[in-house]
C-alpha cells in the first residue's frame, strides 16, 4: 500500500497516535516478538509486559458473519457455563483486529459479557496488522463509511441474539478511532443500553471522509443511549476543550453523559501493550466502565 495520508486526512484519533511520547526500547518486545504473538506493527513497539487474559471458564474463538459484502470474521468470547448473557460489541482501533482487542474480548467475557470485536476492515482488503506506519492506515480505513458500519454491528448484535446472548442488555466499548464509533452508534441503536468511548474523537476532520455524514458532536441531538467518555488530559489530537464541548452539548440537549479527564494521560493511556499506557488513569478507566455498564444493566 504505497498511498500516504496528508496532513488534512489526519483525523484526531491519528493525530494522538502519533504524537504519543517516545520512551526507551527497554522493556519492549522485538518487532518480530510482537508480530508472533499477533500485535500490530504500526502501533510501534509493543510492551513486554502487555497484559494477557487467559480463556479458562470462556468459550472463545474466531467466527464469520454474513453481510453485506461478504463474510465478516469475528472474534468472541462469553462465560462457558452463562445462559442469556449480555451482549458487549467492542469497537477496535485502526489497527485491526489484532490481540489486544481480542484480549479486551476476553477480559470483558469474565466481567459476565458476551463480547465481540467484529473486524469491520475486512473489505478493504488488505491485512491492517502488517502495515508499519500509521500515515499508511489512515487513507484505508477512512473509507469505511459510518451507514456500512453499522450495519456490520447491527449485524454482529444480530449474531450473538442467534446465539443466546441477551440483546435486550446491549452494550458497545471502543477505543480510539472505536471511540468514535461508540458515540456514532449511541445515535443510531435503539437498542443500545450504554456505551462507553476510550478517547474517541467528538469531532471529525474540517473535510471529513466520504461516508461519514455526522460527527459525534453533530450526532448530539440522536445520542439514545447514555454513554462514558474517558479521556486523557495530554492528549495531542483531542484537546479538552473539545472533550468539554462535548460535555455541554451532551446537557444542553438533555441527554445522558459522563466523562472523566486523565491528568497527564496521552492518547490510548488504556492501551496496556503500548508506550501510551498510563496504569493508574488506565485501571481507574477500567472501573467506571465496569460501574456505568453496570447502571444501565449491560454488566
Amino acid at each position: 500500500m504505497n498511498a500516504q495520508a496528508k496532513i488534512s486526512d489526519l483525523t484526531s484519533d491519528a493525530i494522538g497516535l502519533m504524537k504519543t511520547p517516545d520512551v526507551s526500547r527497554r522493556g519492549f518486545m522485538t518487532a518480530s516478538a510482537a508480530v508472533a504473538a499477533g500485535y500490530t506493527l504500526a502501533a510501534g513497539p509493543v510492551r513486554a509486559e502487555a497484559i494477557k487474559t487467559d480463556t479458562t471458564g470462556l468459550k472463545a474463538g474466531d467466527a464469520k458473519i454474513a453481510v453485506a459484502g461478504g463474510d465478516m470474521p469475528i472474534y468472541y468470547a462469553r462465560p462457558a457455563n452463562a445462559t442469556n448473557p449480555p451482549v458487549v460489541l467492542v469497537a477496535m482501533e485502526i489497527f485491526g483486529l489484532h490481540e489486544w482487542v481480542k484480549d479486551i474480548v476476553r477480559r470483558m467475557a469474565h466481567l459476565g459479557a458476551f463480547a465481540i470485536a467484529p473486524d469491520y476492515y475486512f473489505r478493504l482488503g488488505v491485512n491492517l496488522l502488517e502495515i508499519t506506519e500509521i500515515p499508511k492506515i489512515i487513507p484505508i480505513v477512512n473509507k469505511k463509511p459510518d451507514a456500512e458500519l453499522f450495519a456490520d454491528l447491527d449485524a454482529s448484535v444480530a449474531w450473538a441474539k442467534a446465539q443466546g446472548g441477551n440483546t435486550g442488555r446491549l452494550g458497545i466499548m471502543g477505543f480510539c478511532r472505536g471511540g468514535r464509533t461508540v458515540w456514532e452508534y449511541a445515535a443510531h441503536s435503539a437498542n443500545l443500553k450504554a456505551g462507553v468511548a476510550f478517547y474517541g474523537p467528538p469531532k471529525d476532520p474540517a473535510t471529513p471522509p466520504a461516508g461519514w455524514p455526522k460527527s459525534p458532536m453533530q450526532r448530539v441531538p440522536e445520542m439514545k443511549a447514555p454513554v462514558l467518555g474517558l479521556y486523557g488530559a495530554e492528549d495531542a489530537g483531542i484537546p479538552v476543550a473539545d472533550v468539554e464541548a462535548m460535555k455541554a452539548a451532551l446537557a444542553a440537549a438533555g441527554k445522558t453523559a459522563e466523562f472523566h479527564i486523565y491528568p497527564g494521560a496521552p492518547h490510548g493511556f488504556e492501551a496496556d501493550y503500548r508506550a501510551s499506557y498510563r496504569k493508574e488513569a488506565a485501571e481507574d478507566a477500567w472501573k467506571q466502565m465496569q460501574a456505568w455498564f453496570k447502571k444501565y444493566n449491560v454488566l
